[in-house]
This record gives C-alpha cells, structure tokens and sequence, in this order.
C-alpha cells in the first residue's frame, strides 16, 4: 500500500478546520509561488485547486492573488462584499501560519485616491470625473445615503457605469468599508444633480465622521424584551395558504431602532404539505427548539433583539434586529451545520437601520 500511495501520491484528509486548511496550503505553497511568480497558468495550478479546499469549510470565500513585490507573493481572501461572509474571512486569514515568501490580507484594501483608476469598455473611474453629495432625510437621519457622479453617464451606457462606480468604490474605500458604510447608493449623470458636487476624495472622510458620530449616539443603548408585548398576525400567502406570527410589537414601536441596524433574517424549510404549509405538532416542537437555540446566545443584552417569527408555506422565518452583524453569521452557520439533515436553512444580515423590513407588521399594530 506504502508503495502504491507514493506512486499515485497521497490523498489529502477533508479539511474541517482553518489550521486543516494552512496545513494543506503550506504542503503546496512552493508550487503555488512558483506559478504566481513565473505568471503560469494561475487558474490552473493554483486557483482550481485552492477552491475545493475553500469550499470545504464553507462557501462565501472568494480570492485574488498576485506579487506583492519580487519576493513575496499576496492572496487576499475577498467576502465578495456579503455580509454574512465577513467574519468567516477575518478568522481564516487571522488563522494563517507565517509562511516565508506570503502575505495573506483580508479583503481588498483600500488605496489612495491617486491610484485608483478604474477603465472598463473605453470608460475611466478616477476622481478627476467623479464626484458624490448625501442626501439628508430628516424621518431617517441616521441612514447614510450617497449619490455619486459620474460626469460621462447616460442612459444608454447607465449600467456600464453604475458597474464601474462600484468597482471604483471598492478599490477606494476597501471592500469591508464599502461593505458595511453605505446604506443607500445611487449613480446619476452630471446634469441630474441637485445637490453641489463634493469631490470623490472627501468621501472617506465623511463616511469616518458619520461613522464617529453614530457611535457617540448609540453607544452603550440596549433594549430589554423580557416585559414586551407580544401580537399574533395572521395573513394569507398568494398561494391562499395561512402565514402566522407573533412579533414583539413593543420593540417595533422603539424609538432607537437605528442603534441595532443589522436585520439577521433565517429562513427554516419544512415538509407541511399535509397542512396547508404549516407544520405538524413534531416539527412545530423542533423548530421551537432551534429558534430557542438562537435565543440562548444572541440574548437581548449582548445586543441581539429577536422581533419575532412568521410561519406558513413550509417555512419558518426568525426575525433579529442586532448591534453587530459577525456574531450572527457564526451562530447562524453552526445551526445550519447542525440541522442540515433535517431542514434546509439559510440566513441572511442586511443593514436596515430603521428597520423598514418590518413595516408590514407596524401597520397593523
């Protein structure tokens, strides 16, 4: 057996873990060097290879590689700018070994505006032709909402351009800062502007001042749910199947939404096709079960605030409201991993600082 493996080379064991991962990754670093190096075939040799292995701890890990200078070479591990990626990023790179002749970066980072420059189909992205203003709504004063300028949009080439502002963006700010700054983000031509044009430079320093000032604003507020009330809805899908809920509608009337802007959405897939999309006594049992699984470590007082749940249609939706987004990727993927034999579960974390996502249910409080 010891002669055949080292004929045909032995199989590497799953990886399960990160330090599984660097282990792996430090067994074939010299042939990846060589071919980042010597500008081979690096989606052949390097890319094709590290994907699989990526993707056995988790999907979401995205990469870029080059020379970082003669003797070095770079890979940065990207979150694609999804959110629910970030944390699994920043823990994967803080995880790699010292290893001579790499560098491991989390994230595109962010450059200096001098060297951005951006040319896609004939068009160029630099701060001599972009501009930005904000856009100041006195009902949502927190929300940080941006239009950039492009002075050679027009109809015609609208999404070209709106494509390369955001490359542009994410090249200037970095990629976990465009990720997680922004609420809202328009592209518009010169001659749709209603606002004095800012030049592009300016804008780190303004997403860092609004960054300040929502911190000294909302530091320390937290919200306790152990007194709220709780209403029952019940509405009818398009599919003339009953939806039920039951949402805390004190927190929903909260005049510090702003304070716990990450909605943390997790969606669990049931078999109730033998009552209507709702499920049956077992499983109704189980999902409780889940949702207290959830419950048990994103708490109220560490900034996590559960509004409530929806079911019907075969599936079970969990509703957060939560001061941070990195702690409930984690917790949300460990109950994925747990439960994947018996539930499709999935999750998503948005920024949505006054909660608008729930105003269905304001509606009819």
């Amino acid at each position: 057996m010891a002669f055949l493996e080292n004929i045909l080379g032995k199989k590497d064991g799953p990886i399960k873990s990160y330090k599984d991962f660097w282990n792996w990754f430090q067994k074939n670093e010299r042939v990846f060097f060589k071919v980042i190096k010597e500008k081979g075939n690096i989606e052949k040799c390097f890319f094709n290879k590290l994907s699989p292995k990526l993707k056995e701890l988790r999907d979401g890990f995205y990469y870029l590689t080059g020379m970082f200078n003669k003797n070095t070479a770079e890979l940065i591990i990207t979150a694609d700018g999804i959110i629910k990626n970030i944390v699994f990023v920043e823990e994967l790179v803080n995880a790699a070994p010292l290893i001579v002749g790499w560098k491991f970066t989390a994230f595109k980072p962010a450059l200096d505006i001098k060297d951005v420059n951006v040319e896609m189909s004939g068009f160029i992205f630099s701060d001599e032709n972009i501009s930005f203003y904000s856009n100041d709504n006195p009902d949502y004063p927190d929300v940080i909402d941006i239009t950039i300028i492009h002075n050679d949009l027009t109809e015609e080439n609208k999404s070209l351009i709106i494509n390369g502002a955001y490359i542009f963006l994410d090249n200037y700010l970095g990629e976990l800062e465009f990720a997680v700054s922004i609420d809202n983000l328009s592209v518009i031509g010169k001659d749709k502007a209603q606002k004095e044009l800012i030049p592009i430079e300016k804008l780190k320093a303004y997403l860092m001042w609004r960054e300040k000032e929502f911190i000294e604003k909302y530091e320390g507020i937290r919200h306790h749910i152990e007194n709220d009330k709780y209403s029952g809805f019940e509405a009818e899908s398009k599919t003339g199947n009953s939806l039920l809920a039951v949402i805390n509608t004190d927190l929903l009337e909260w005049d510090s939404k702003a304070s716990h802007p990450w909605i943390l959405i997790a969606e669990i897939k049931y078999d109730g096709k033998k009552n209507n999309g709702i499920p049956d006594d077992e499983t109704y049992k189980l999902l409780d079960e889940i949702e207290n699984e959830i419950l048990a470590v994103l708490n109220d007082a560490d900034g996590y605030l559960c509004i409530g749940r929806q079911t019907g249609v075969n599936i079970r939706e969990i509703y957060f409201a939560c001061k941070d987004f990195r702690r409930p990727s984690k917790v949300l993927f460990k109950i994925e991993q747990a439960y994947s034999n018996k539930f499709g579960i999935t999750y998503d974390i948005y920024k949505d600082k006054y909660w608008k996502t729930f105003n269905r249910f304001v509606n009819h409080v």
